[in-house]
């Protein structure tokens, strides 16, 4: 049985698509989870004068990983920061060159060179097996240093997902629910 012209590449972007989706979601939950932290904090400390410095950087280490593991459901949802004054009103070949440059010449280096970079980082904190310095806090610090690792891998999925979709709309093959764009 032969493929329709962009199904290989239309089938890992929406592999790549779902997995920034499900890390997303999981994200969002994670931000529930550190506001009710955050209010049981305060309550503690506030009305019955307790504190806990473990439950304290559980919310950082939270917040952390909100930002780290959502920003490639962010891209994939466009919600980064951009200046669009001319993106907006632009026609859809045009949004396509943009965001397939942006992604080659921008985006792809920047995640490779955090993700270089925070080898050395993160490969020190597990031979030491790096915990908080605070007495009480949490052990396993090179864990979430590890999700500095994760992060550019996952936005170097998701960009390469945007890259392939930009392709697709460039040569014409852009899947037919994406003609809304």
């Amino acid at each position: 049985m032969e493929q329709a012209p962009g199904a290989g590449p239309a089938r890992i972007v929406g592999l790549v698509n779902g997995l920034s989706e499900r890390v997303g979601r999981a994200m969002s939950w994670l931000t529930l989870a550190m506001v009710l932290v955050t209010f049981v904090v305060v309550i503690l400390r506030y009305l019955f004068n307790i504190g806990w410095i473990a439950m304290q950087e559980t919310v950082t280490w939270m917040h952390a990983l909100v930002f780290m593991l959502g920003a490639a459901y962010t891209l994939q949802h466009d919600g980064h920061v951009r200046v669009d004054i001319f993106y907006r009103g632009a026609s859809r070949r045009t949004k396509a060159w943009v965001d397939l440059l942006g992604t080659l010449l921008l985006l792809l280096p920047v995640c490779i060179y955090i993700g270089w970079f925070s080898w050395g980082y993160v490969a020190n904190s597990w031979a030491v097996q790096e915990a908080s310095q605070e007495t009480g806090g949490l052990p396993g610090l090179y864990l979430l240093k590890s999700s500095m690792l994760v992060m550019a891998g996952l936005l170097i999925l998701q960009g390469l997902a945007q890259a392939l979709t930009s392709l697709l709309v460039l040569m014409g093959r852009a899947p037919a629910e994406d003609e809304g764009d």
